[in-house]
């Protein structure tokens, strides 16, 4: 059994907890034993799952593992925390702001020999699964993810290819490397409105456009164009209701990991596309902060 503690308890803390205290019969989660939990604001408990200190959480060697549903911005912190107290961890995306620091904190993991796991569960939706299958063996010519959102306060979000990483992953996912050709911001302060735009090459130097658009009111929404050789997908296909929550097939896949479950090839090729992504959202911000060149 392996002793786990969630740090934060905003919505993904709260389906975490739910989720540790109800694992699915016979799955890997049934394996792991929520301990307590720690959050700034003081609860005394939650669903009988207890309230403990941050220190008592690094210190107890009855937890082996932390579950961090924190804002993004404490993120980088926090893994620090619990990877030099020996514990294994898991961490809602992003797993930093920067990806440096994401470089520094996998390498960290593995000269400790703990478990660094990074939810992705866009990557989980029966959505995106079914998208995956459409678009498997076909021939892009070109194609555009456009989201559009509420507003998030980036001081404790991060930048929008940071905190919109979910949408590039699925890019990465489906057509592989990329390559950063392009990157723009337009922003009305006064009205809270930021659109980003981003343009890149896949290997086969086909264009590709991620559109991360926010702003007060907007609708939580995903378009899609991808153009193949054989026709266009304007149109997310059906896709039957998951019987599993996506926090749970989360869990399911950190707790095959603390088992040894996962073969060193699938971990190898999640490695590279967390960190990859990280990586273009680097460049991406990059290129949106550059000052404006201008010409004489």
């Amino acid at each position: 059994m392996f002793g786990t503690v969630v740090v934060g308890v905003g919505i993904a803390g709260l389906a975490r907890i739910r989720d540790l205290m109800n694992p699915m019969p016979s799955s890997p989660s049934e394996h792991l034993k929520l301990l307590g939990f720690v959050s700034r604001r003081s609860f005394g408990s939650i669903n009988e799952a207890k309230q403990i200190s941050l220190e008592d959480a690094l210190r107890s060697k009855e937890i082996h593992a932390a579950f961090i549903s924190t804002e993004n911005k404490s993120h980088e912190e926090t893994i620090r925390m619990f990877l030099e107290a020996g514990k294994h961890v898991l961490v809602e995306y992003p797993m930093a702001l920067s990806a440096k620091v994401a470089h520094e904190l996998w390498e960290m993991a593995e000269q400790k020999g703990k478990v660094l796991h990074v939810e992705h569960i866009e990557l989980l939706t029966e959505e995106y699964k079914q998208l995956k299958k459409e678009v498997a063996g076909k021939d892009l010519v070109k194609g555009t993810l456009h989201f559009t959102g509420s507003v998030l306060d980036e001081t404790k979000a991060g930048f929008p290819a940071f905190s919109g990483i979910a949408r590039l992953t699925w890019l990465i996912d489906l057509f592989g490397d990329l390559t950063v050709t392009s990157a723009t911001r337009e922003e009305q302060k006064d009205k809270n409105y930021s659109r980003m735009t981003v343009h890149f090459q896949t290997a086969n130097k086909k264009p590709l456009t991620w559109i991360e658009e926010r702003g007060p009111g907007m609708r939580r929404e995903k378009k899609i164009n991808f153009c193949f050789t054989s026709g266009c997908l304007e149109n997310f296909p059906q896709a039957p209701r998951s019987a599993v929550g996506l926090f749970m097939q989360d869990q399911n896949l950190f707790a095959k990991k603390l088992l040894g479950q996962v073969s060193k090839e699938e971990l190898a090729a999640e490695k590279w596309r967390i960190l990859r992504c990280l990586d273009l959202a680097g460049m991406i911000q990059q290129q949106c902060e550059q000052p404006e060149k201008i010409y004489s």
